[in-house]
């Protein structure tokens, strides 16, 4: 265990696999993380059934990958462990379909919080409901165990019947490869909080609201759309890096004085403190969960004009003409076909 961080970090060492060695696990849905999750643990040995819809379109991939694939009910059914890897939107009817094979005994695992948080799933209380949650996209989650080595996650227990689900959690995560790397112990409300806040502040709603805004400015102002495009949308993934790598002093020892400068003197007057106060209230009090969950009982029609406008926008034109310059277009559309976000 890792003790200088404000919470306990988990590796190899403190995780037990045998704990979970006799259990079959159920894996609903091979999208993103559910593909990762099920080649990962039976490349670790784990027994391992897939969770599919009849026709879904990944059974296919599943079954050429060596997987054995179930409807989720007959999945459920059979598992000691059922991890929940379909979207959000689905998991409550997907809940509802395999309910009545779980268990006493046996354990609900999530990679996302938002059902149980905000009451949409609830389940027995003789079941262990757990999270075990990477803390990346799948395919670098499959990538980076092939290698040997692991990405960061987290583990969280909402609720313990057996006793005994932390300690299984992180086997599970071992399973996976995260205590390769670290897995930090959290809570179910602090992970689905903090993810819906970055989501809308800073990683989906705030940057590339700041790319419009950025774009518009320029192109408002009289400047080529390409110029604007290269400046505002193109480049940050080159700044993000920097940070990823090194944290902001590694990004400031990067880039010029000049950046540097007009970077630290003026960034503050873009951001609207305010608004991002207003944003965590409306996730901590439910309001925006209440209004996602409405939306879709609604068939999204606010969604699919959003949506629709970010399709229509002058930055998608003028961004589909540039990256056809860029050899590593062709290989990036690639992969996100190969690992879908969901299924």
């Amino acid at each position: 265990m890792t003790e200088e961080f404000t919470t306990t970090v988990y590796h190899d060492e403190d995780a037990d696999v045998s704990l979970i060695e006799d259990e079959t696990i159920a894996v609903l849905g091979y999208g993103s993380q559910g593909h990762a999750h099920a080649l990962n643990l039976k490349d670790s040995g784990m027994d391992v059934v897939v969770g599919l819809r009849e026709d879904s379109s990944s059974r296919e991939a599943a079954e050429a990958e060596g997987l054995r694939v179930e409807t989720p009910d007959v999945a459920a059914a059979e598992a000691d462990r059922v991890v929940m890897l379909v979207p959000d939107t689905v998991q409550p009817a997907v809940y509802e379909a395999i309910e009545d094979g779980l268990e006493a005994g046996d354990t609900l695992q999530f990679a996302h919080g938002f059902n149980i948080h905000y009451g949409q799933i609830r389940p027995s209380e003789d079941v262990d409901v757990t999270m075990s949650a990477p803390k990346s996209p799948g395919h670098l989650v499959r990538r980076t165990y092939e290698r040997g080595e692991g990405t960061p996650g987290l583990i969280a227990i909402y609720q313990d019947a057996t006793g005994s689900a932390k300690e299984e959690s992180l086997a599970y995560s071992k399973a996976i490869g995260c205590t390769r790397a670290g897995v930090i112990e959290t809570t179910f409300q602090e992970e689905v909080e903090t993810d819906l806040f970055g989501e809308q502040a800073v990683l989906c709603g705030g940057v590339t609201e700041m790319v419009k805004a950025g774009f518009e400015t320029l192109v408002d102002a009289g400047y080529a759309p390409e110029m604007a495009y290269f400046e505002c949308l193109n480049e940050p993934k080159l700044i993000v890096d920097l940070m990823y790598e090194g944290g902001h002093m590694g990004m400031w020892n990067s880039v010029s004085d000049t950046a540097e400068y007009g970077g630290l003197t003026r960034g503050e007057e873009v951001i609207n403190r305010e608004g991002m106060d207003k944003l965590l209230e409306e996730v901590q009090n439910g309001e925006f969960a209440r209004e996602w969950i409405s939306e879709n009982q609604a068939h999204r029609p606010a969604y699919k004009q959003y949506r629709d406008a970010e399709q229509n926008h002058q930055i998608e034109e003028v961004g589909a003409r540039l990256r056809e310059l860029f050899s590593w277009s062709e290989d990036a559309e690639q992969e996100t076909q190969e690992a879908p976000a969901d299924d």
